[in-house]
C-alpha cells in the first residue's frame, strides 16, 4: 500500500482515538461520572454537547452547577446563560461556585443567548487559546424565540414549538463546529412536559429542540426524582436516577441513582456501591459489603467515612475514585 495512504489511515486513526477520549469534567457524582464517561473520575466531555432533561424538580441546574464548580476548581473558565431568570448567588456559592470566577449573562432570546455564548467564547480566545471553557445553558426550555417574542400569532398555537426547534436547530449548526477545535463544553438544560390527551405510548415530550436537537447531542442525560428525603411537607432533599440515553463516549442506555440534599447540595457516593458491585470491587451479602481486594466489611452508610479517613480496607476504591488502578 502507498506510504502516503498509510500515513494518512494513521493519522485518521489518532484523530479518532482523540475524539472518543475528550478531556472530562465531573459532575460531582462518582456514579454518574462512570456511566457518561466509563471512568469514576470522568464525567462529562469537553469539546461535545451535554444534555440534562427531565421534569422540573428533578436536580437539572445542580448537576449543571456542580459541573460549573468542578471546571473552576480546575482552573477553566465558567459561563452561566441564565434564561430562567432563576440563578441563585447564595445557592451557588452554597454549592461551591465561586462568583468571582463566574461570567453570568441572561439574554432574553434562544438566538441572544447562542449569540452570547459565541461572542463569549471568541472573546475569551482572543486573550487564551488553550484554558478549557464550560457554558451552562439554564434552560433551553424557556427560551422563546425572537419570533416568539415579536409576533402574538405565535402565542399559544401549534407554531410555536416548530418555531423554537427550528430556531435551535439553526443555532446549533453554527456552535457545534467551533465547540472540539476551542475546547468548550457546553451542557443544556431542557425539560419533559407531557402532552395532553395522549392515551397511547408515551405522553413525554421535551420541551424545546426536537430532533434536530438530539442530532448534536454527545451525552443525553435523563434525570427522574424517586424519593423525596425528610418529611414531605418539608422535604430536605431528594433521590432520583439518571439514565444515559445517548452517548458518544461510552455505550448508552446505562443509570445510576443521585441524592441532592438542599442545603449541601449531591452527595458524591450516592449510587456508588452498584456500580462497584457490577465492576467486581467489592460484593454484597444481605446489608454488607465486602471489599474483594482487601476483605473490608463495611455497611452503606459508613462509605463516605471509610473514604474520607483513608481506610487501608477500602483502598481499591479510593484508587478507583482518583483514576488509579
Amino acid at each position: 500500500m502507498n506510504k502516503d495512504v498509510l500515513a494518512k489511515l494513521k493519522n485518521a486513526s489518532m484523530l479518532s482515538e482523540q475524539e472518543l477520549t475528550p478531556d472530562l469534567i465531573s459532575t460531582g457524582s462518582y456514579a454518574l461520572n462512570k456511566i457518561i464517561s466509563g471512568k469514576y473520575n470522568g464525567g462529562v466531555p469537553i469539546g461535545m454537547i451535554t444534555q440534562f432533561i427531565g421534569q422540573a424538580s428533578t436536580a437539572k441546574t445542580v448537576f449543571g452547577t456542580h459541573i460549573l464548580r468542578e471546571a473552576q476548581r480546575k482552573g477553566f473558565y465558567s459561563i452561566i446563560i441564565d434564561s430562567e431568570n432563576a440563578y441563585s448567588p447564595k445557592f451557588a456559592v452554597t454549592l461551591g461556585i465561586d462568583p468571582e470566577k463566574l461570567i453570568y449573562a441572561a439574554p432574553p432570546t434562544v438566538e441572544d443567548c447562542f449569540d452570547t455564548i459565541q461572542k463569549t467564547i471568541e472573546a475569551i480566545r482572543g486573550e487564551d487559546p488553550d484554558t478549557p471553557i464550560v457554558v451552562f445553558y439554564d434552560s433551553l426550555a424557556v427560551s422563546p424565540s425572537k419570533a416568539e417574542m415579536d409576533s402574538e400569532g405565535y402565542e399559544g398555537n401549534n407554531m410555536q414549538g416548530a418555531v423554537r426547534a427550528k430556531t435551535i436547530g439553526a443555532a446549533l449548526r453554527k456552535i457545534n463546529p467551533i465547540l472540539r477545535p476551542k475546547n468548550v463544553a457546553l451542557i443544556l438544560v431542557n425539560q419533559i412536559r407531557t402532552k395532553v390527551g395522549v392515551m397511547y405510548g408515551d405522553p413525554r415530550t421535551s420541551a424545546a429542540g426536537g430532533n434536530a436537537l438530539d442530532y448534536y447531542l454527545g451525552v443525553n442525560l435523563e434525570t427522574a426524582k424517586t424519593d423525596t428525603i425528610g418529611e414531605k411537607d418539608s422535604p430536605t432533599g431528594i433521590r432520583g436516577k439518571v439514565r444515559n440515553k445517548k452517548n458518544k463516549i461510552i455505550e448508552p442506555f446505562k443509570s445510576c441513582e443521585f441524592e441532592l440534599v438542599f442545603n449541601e447540595g449531591l452527595n458524591p457516593y450516592y449510587g456508588l456501591l452498584p456500580l462497584l458491585e457490577r465492576d467486581g470491587v467489592v460484593e454484597r451479602g444481605g446489608a454488607w459489603y465486602t471489599v474483594k481486594a482487601t476483605g473490608k466489611k463495611f455497611q452503606s452508610p459508613s462509605l463516605k467515612t471509610l473514604i474520607d479517613q483513608g481506610d487501608e480496607g477500602v483502598s481499591p476504591i479510593i484508587n478507583l475514585l482518583k483514576g488509579e488502578s
